[in-house]
């Protein structure tokens, strides 16, 4: 019998184009060498152009899966991603604090690509309450950062500013994604207890991606199940999702999608 992989439980949305969402994070966490296990917070309508509709689930059907995998198997890390309502925010708020030990992986999704709405002000409040002070590290993007951090009638913050306050609220690190921001490169900002731990510069590629965020922090999820620390893991996955992304395809009238298996169709082709 072969040792069992890592275990990560990732809690998030269905996404039927497999762009983001829940089949995004199955793929990224299973191309680098995790069980993925899962919890469906809600079901979307959505393409690789945008989301049209949201069916967020119950709640105790919510907490009912993710205690069914629990009390069965051990797990090495969470990832969440989007939650769908402020009760489900509530029910796995919850669950993760009864495992303290358990590393916290947050991607808080306020919205899509295209600018879709995914997070209303009560569910934001919710997760600054309820779910950033259990997060081992959250990985914003630069918009994100910004709502996240600033608060009502606050001047205007930087991002070192809102992600020292994020910080403050509870959680030990902060990865800031620059994917939207206007700089020739891509440069992401990991932030811990003391300021900046490390900064990466990234080749911005052309075109826009569908699920770039999801494959980011799930892979986040997938190195520090293996052991990793903080700022050796996110090395680790910010080269995963690039090298994801310039291997990116267009299979629909949209956004590109990252190719979360490219090491095994470069394999095929030099067997080829």
């Amino acid at each position: 019998m072969s040792d069992t992989p890592p275990i990560v439980l990732t809690f998030a949305a269905s996404d039927p184009s497999s762009g983001a969402g829940l089949q995004a994070d199955l793929l990224t966490l299973s191309s680098m060498g995790c069980y993925p296990v899962s919890v469906v917070t809600a079901i979307t309508v959505q393409d690789t152009v945008g989301v049209e509709d949201i069916l967020a689930l119950d709640a105790e059907l919510v907490s009912a899966q993710a205690r069914a995998v629990l009390e069965d198997m051990p797990v090495a890390a969470f990832k969440i991603g989007m939650l769908g309502s402020v009760e489900n925010i509530a029910a796995i708020a919850e669950i993760v604090a009864d495992y303290p030990d358990v590393p916290l992986i947050l991607d808080p999704i306020l919205s899509s690509g295209r600018g879709d709405e995914l997070a209303s002000e009560e569910m934001l409040e919710a997760m600054l309450d309820m779910l950033i002070p259990q997060a081992t590290i959250i990985t914003p993007n630069s918009l994100e950062a910004l709502r996240l951090g600033q608060g009502d009638g606050d001047e205007e913050l930087d991002f070192s500013d809102c992600a020292k306050r994020l910080i403050e609220m509870g959680c030990e690190y902060v990865l800031v994604t620059g994917t939207h921001e206007n700089t020739p490169q891509v440069v992401n900002t990991l932030y811990g207890q003391h300021g900046v731990l490390r900064s990466d510069a990234w080749q911005r590629l052309p075109g826009s991606y569908h699920g770039s965020g999801c494959t980011l922090a799930s892979a986040l999820a997938a190195s520090i199940a293996h052991g990793l620390g903080v700022a050796d893991a996110v090395r680790e996955a910010q080269e995963y999702t690039w090298q994801t992304l310039q291997a990116g395809f267009r299979p629909g009238m949209g956004q590109y999608i990252p190719d979360r298996l490219f090491w095994a169709r470069e394999e095929a082709d030099d067997a080829d």
